[in-house]
Parts: structure tokens; C-alpha cells; sequence
């Protein structure tokens, strides 16, 4: 299989962090063996997933973690990004299959980097109301007490903009809300979450703290007041909305009071420093003033009365979930990042990017990793303090909303068999790795 893109890669710093990421929900299966999340709930609406599948089995990574540990190895990758799943941990031997998965990881000399939480919120909670924050402050305390003898590197919240967007403001995802801007309060509580996280760790001894945001820039479709006014917003819903708060203590103007009572005491709790900052970049946005319909957000069927509408880039080509390929949106979006929080924006690490595309051979992701690489030692290069890569995903899984239809993997999964099968991509990526340590 061919597992070249082309020119070696630029060298990264010594000691940079190369990983591969996955979550819980999209991959573990053995719902049967968990209480129900919210993803659960969700699935099992009629109409809600592309495909109409759930995640019950997935790529049932809960009695397979050893094949997968392997597969790791295999790879070379220095860390392992996983989620620790919350309805997992609040039934019984739940934590005990995490202490297995940190075991089999340390033992393989893969670190392990755990997510606390991935979208999959028990279903007995929610995330408009406040005690949910320190629910999950209680949830941190028993995992870090549990695993923090063995790791080192933790991340609170994973991707808190998607989870209050296309949860609770469009409704595209779980719960499945169409609240629009009365779902900030739901962004709210998990910056709180956050912050209450950062706090239970520090109070377990853990030195090593992240979070991860979604981040992408913000392009505005013409020149048009209208345009730009929208593009304004849109990147303020997406980038300053998360970001501020954790690096500034304050939300964006226009922002704060529309959050619920308590907040300019709850910035303090949301503030409280990371050693890292946690990055996810996919694509920018190419936004423009409201259009007649909703629109769409990667095939996503979006409401009517946004104020915004999300426009295509055309001159680019686009992955299966139809999503452009801007590699160097990367290294716009960090040295944009560095110019606006100057030194309030600590180490990052790129905690998820990836892509969707068909194929055991797969020319295409290789080229997307290959550019996007590429892009980031751009932004290195240009004075920007990243630390570490994480691909998204180690395995095609269960993709959301999207279902099956979108893997995303380094390896290919037969969802039939369950059989495991490295893809190009993943032979290309352990080449990278070998040539960045030599």
C-alpha cells in the first residue's frame, strides 16, 4: 500500500507529543453494561441518525481494548487521547475497565491522556442546570482518585462549542434542543464544569491539565456589512465564546448578560489556569448574513432563524462529510490565536484533527495529514507554543449524528465482523513517527 505523500515532513521539536485521539460513546459499545446517556436517548428517536444506527455495539472497543492497545503499539504513537464515559463510571465496574485500559496503555508505553467528558452526559442530567457542574466536579475527584497514580496528563471538557450548538441551540445532536440562544446557559455550566474539574484535579495532585476546544477562523462571505456583521458573530459563538473565559475570566461583550446570575463570580471558578490549551481543527467557516432557510452545517439540517448562514468554500475540495480541506486554516487560526490572547494563551496541543474518507487506501487522509503537519510547523515556525498532535481517530466509529456513513479512522473497521484492519493512512502515520525520531 502506498504510504507516501510526497517531501519528508519538517522536523518537530524534541519531545513533541504525537497521538491519536478517540471517545467512549463513539467506540466503547456495551451500552448494555452502562447506565443510558443522553446519546442513547437521542439515537433511539426515530429520524436523528443518518443511518438510523446507535452506538450499542460501535467497535466494541469495552471487550477489544487489548486489540486496540496493540494497534497503539503498533503505530508508535507516544499518547493515547480516550474519553472516560460518566454513565460508564456510575454503574458498576465501570472504572474498572478504565483501570484495565491504563494498565494495558502503560504497560505498552502509550501514555494515557483521558477526556472527562466527551458529550455523553448521563441521562439523568442536563446541562441547563447549574448542580450539573458540580456533579461533574464530584465524577472528576473519583476518576482522578482511581487512575491518578498512573496518569499524568488529564482534559477536562471536550468540545463544549459543538455540544451547546448542535445540542442544545439547533437540536441536530443530543439532547436534541432547539433552543438557540437560550442555550447559552448550557455553555455556561460546562465552562463552570470546567473550572470545578481544573479545581478537583489540582486538589488530586494531577500537574498536567487541558481542555478541548473546537476552534476554526471565521471568513466572512463578501465584504457586506450584513456579511461581516454575521461573520462576527458567528466567530464569537465559536471561538471567543469558549476560549475568553477560560484564558480571559470574561466572556465577549454582549455575551455576559445573557448567561444566568452568578457568572462574573463563576468566571473566577472558569479561569482557573491550564498548563495546556487544547485545540480541535477541522475546516474554517465561510459565514454570511441569515438566508431564507436554515442551511446546513456538514450535511446537518439546520433550523430556521439563525442569525447567521453558513456558506460553502468553492474553490476547495471537500471530505466525505463535506467539510473543505484548508490545511492552512490551521496555521491561521493559532498565530491568530497568539496575536489576540498574546501570553494568556498557554502551550497548545492540537487535540483532534482528521478527516472522513472511504477506503483500506486511503491516498486522501494521508494528503490531509501530510498538509495540515505541514501547516502547523507554519505556525511553529512563526513563534506559536504547540506541544503535541493528535489525530482524530485511531478507529472509524460511531460517527454522531452522521452514524456509520463517516469513517474517520486509521483503521478500518468491519462494523459486520469487528475486524480491525490498518489502513495506509496508519502505516504512512508510523512512518512519520519513526522519521520524526531519527
Amino acid at each position: 500500500m502506498a504510504t507516501d505523500a510526497g517531501t519528508a515532513l519538517p522536523r518537530f521539536p524534541a519531545g513533541f507529543l504525537w497521538g491519536v485521539s478517540t471517545s467512549a460513546h463513539q467506540i466503547e459499545g456495551a451500552a448494555g453494561e452502562r447506565e443510558p446517556s443522553v446519546w442513547d436517548v437521542f439515537t433511539a428517536r426515530p429520524g436523528r441518525v443518518r443511518d438510523g444506527s446507535t452506538a450499542a455495539v460501535a467497535c466494541d472497543h469495552y471487550h477489544r481494548y487489548a486489540e486496540d492497545v496493540a494497534l497503539l503499539a503498533g503505530l508508535g504513537v507516544d499518547a493515547y487521547r480516550f474519553s472516560v464515559s460518566w454513565p460508564r463510571v456510575n454503574s458498576p465496574g465501570g472504572l474498572d475497565f478504565y483501570d484495565r485500559l491504563v494498565d494495558a496503555l502503560c504497560a505498552a508505553g502509550v501514555r494515557p491522556v483521558p477526556t472527562l467528558f466527551h458529550w455523553d452526559l448521563p441521562a439523568s442530567l442536563d446541562w441547563l442546570d447549574r448542580d450539573t457542574a458540580a456533579r461533574f466536579a464530584d465524577h472528576v475527584t473519583v476518576v482522578a482518585e482511581r487512575l491518578g497514580d498512573r496518569v499524568g496528563t488529564w482534559i477536562t471538557l471536550n468540545e463544549p462549542a459543538e455540544h451547546t450548538l448542535l445540542g442544545h441551540a439547533v437540536g441536530v445532536h443530543a439532547p436534541g434542543r432547539r433552543l438557540l440562544f437560550d442555550a447559552l446557559p448550557a455553555a455556561h455550566h460546562q465552562l463552570l464544569a470546567h473550572g470545578l474539574a481544573v479545581r478537583a484535579l489540582r486538589a488530586a495532585g494531577a500537574a498536567d491539565i487541558g481542555i478541548a476546544n473546537s476552534h476554526g477562523p471565521v471568513r466572512a462571505a463578501s465584504g457586506d456589512p450584513a456579511d461581516v456583521a454575521a461573520a462576527d458573530l458567528y466567530d464569537t459563538l465559536l471561538n471567543r465564546l469558549f476560549a475568553e473565559p477560560v484564558l480571559l475570566g470574561a466572556y465577549p461583550d454582549g455575551l455576559a448578560e445573557l448567561m444566568p446570575p452568578g457568572t462574573a463570580g463563576d468566571l473566577r471558578t472558569i479561569a482557573e489556569p491550564v498548563d495546556w490549551y487544547g485545540v480541535n481543527y477541522y475546516a474554517p467557516s465561510r459565514v454570511g448574513a441569515p438566508g431564507p432557510a436554515g442551511g446546513e452545517y456538514g450535511g446537518l439540517a439546520l433550523p430556521e432563524g439563525l442569525p447567521f448562514s453558513l456558506r460553502g468554500f468553492e474553490d476547495r475540495p471537500v471530505t466525505d462529510s463535506g467539510w473543505p480541506v484548508v490545511p492552512e486554516g490551521l496555521t491561521d487560526l493559532l498565530t491568530g490565536f497568539r496575536d489576540r490572547y498574546g501570553d494568556r494563551l498557554p502551550p497548545v496541543v492540537i487535540t483532534e484533527n482528521g478527516c472522513a474518507y472511504e477506503g483500506v487506501d486511503d491516498p486522501e487522509r494521508i494528503a490531509y495529514l501530510d498538509a495540515h503537519l505541514r501547516a502547523l510547523h507554519t505556525a511553529l515556525t512563526a513563534g506559536v507554543d504547540v506541544r503535541g498532535y493528535f489525530v482524530w481517530s485511531l478507529l472509524d466509529n460511531f460517527e454522531w449524528a452522521e452514524g456509520y456513513t463517516r469513517r474517520f479512522g486509521l483503521v478500518h473497521v468491519d462494523y459486520a465482523t469487528l475486524r480491525r484492519t490498518p489502513k495506509s493512512s496508519y502505516h504512512w502515520f508510523r512512518d512519520v513517527l519513526r522519521a520524526q525520531r531519527a
